[in-house]
């Protein structure tokens, strides 16, 4: 068996990679990425690159939901993860420009296996994974959730809850001075009274016959002495009513 160093050198071999070179086709994972990506004129090439760099994009996201990570670590993943973040896109930038397939059209990331990235998508330094949990960016993530929260409520033409707040005291929760001092409980008292005598006089007056002030005596109304029907007189009612309807529709 001859050895992996004698196969490279054989003559085949360097031909192979010759051609392979002319056909824009490579081996990423034995030739190291270009830096000067500006300089790559092969769509194929560069969409080789583009498809490395997802890759180690999604293995890093992966890795950076590891517990044992520590903070300092996961500062640093999430830093390599933009920077290949920002790498990615220039990729498909050159890829545009080569008219190739535009793949900035895409708010989300898939990798080889078609999975979807998750917070991959978008613009600006993001936080991926446990580095959202880390000190001062929790914070800042519930710092926004409320300003997008205001903006909504203020969107909806409403107030701010912090200003119905503002209007809020022991009064509303029924924690009121007036009872301790008396004077609630006293109004409360003589308006019982004063309501108590005016109906007493009003009965006294319909007892008597006499006059109501601003109003003239006061008449009794007989209430008729009423039959109530019987359940075979209710149905025959309804069969009549029946009968009338069908008569009527008919003629």
């Amino acid at each position: 068996m001859a050895r992996n160093s004698e196969k490279a050198q054989s003559m085949l071999f360097r031909f192979r990679a010759a051609q392979a070179a002319s056909l824009g086709i490579l081996d990423a994972g034995r030739t190291r990425r270009p830096k000067s990506i500006t300089s790559q004129t092969s769509t194929p090439v560069c969409e080789k690159w583009r498809g490395q760099v997802v890759k180690e994009i999604s293995r890093k996201v992966t890795k950076i939901q590891d517990p044992s990570l520590s903070d300092y670590q996961l500062r640093d993943l999430n830093d390599e993860i933009n920077k290949l973040m920002r790498e990615k896109h220039m990729w498909e930038v050159q890829i545009r420009q080569l008219n190739g397939p535009n793949y900035m059209r895409f708010d989300r990331v898939f990798d080889a296996d078609g999975v979807e990235i998750p917070g991959a998508g978008g613009k600006g330094y993001k936080y991926f994974g446990r580095a959202k949990e880390l000190p001062g960016v929790k914070e800042m993530f519930e710092l926004m959730g409320k300003k997008r929260e205001e903006e909504r409520e203020e969107a909806k033409g409403g107030e701010k809850r912090a200003e119905l707040r503002k209007a809020v005291d022991a009064a509303y929760y029924g924690y009121n001075l007036d009872e301790e001092n008396g004077e609630l409980l006293s109004y409360e008292a003589r308006v019982e009274k004063e309501n108590f005598d005016r109906l007493m006089a009003e009965a006294e007056l319909m007892d008597t016959g006499g006059e109501m002030e601003g109003k003239g005596p006061v008449e009794w109304e007989e209430i008729p002495d009423w039959r109530v029907p019987t359940a075979e007189e209710i149905q025959q009612e309804l069969l009549e009513r029946e009968r009338r309807r069908l008569l009527d529709k008919i003629g």
